[in-house]
């Protein structure tokens, strides 16, 4: 998975709870794999409609939208 506009494969996506805490996640082999200061246990659950960030540039949309 990768953005659609720059390529990039680093994510991350905001905290519902407090928009200034942000859980960093990179997608590989299809995977995701958070950051080493996450921790999974109290990272939110990742679906198609989770609302995901570009970590490279300003793209941001549901995780359907990563190819």
């Amino acid at each position: 998975m990768k953005c659609p506009l720059c390529g990039c494969t680093e994510f991350y996506l905001k905290d519902p709870d407090d928009e200034y805490d942000i859980y960093e996640f990179s997608c590989k082999d299809g995977n995701i794999v958070f950051g080493d200061a996450v921790d999974e246990n109290d990272a939110p659950e990742i679906n198609d409609a989770t609302e995901t960030y570009c970590d490279k540039c300003a793209w941001h949309g549901k995780m359907e939208a990563l190819e």
